[in-house]
């Protein structure tokens, strides 16, 4: 199929999926990247406190929290 094609498919809201090769596809800049930080145990203890509360792990609203923050600050730019 071209890429015409495709774009009028999808343009009528088509279900495009069958036509993709999904197999090699990636999320561009989302790749995790390994980072280590140092919290004092009482933070340490807080995290995990609401972690536990929201049924989360504490990597999980580490990551929730920061995000939030980040997209705040753009906001604000």
């Amino acid at each position: 199929m071209k890429a015409k094609e495709l774009d009028k498919k999808f343009d009528r809201g088509e279900d495009i999926s069958k036509v993709l090769d999904l197999s090699r596809a990636r999320r561009v800049n989302q790749e995790p990247r390994r980072v280590n930080v140092d919290f004092p145990s009482w933070m340490i203890h807080s995290l995990d406190k609401e972690a536990q509360r929201l049924g989360v792990t504490r990597q999980s609203i580490i990551k929730i929290w920061i995000s939030e923050r980040l997209k705040e600050e753009t906001t604000l730019t």
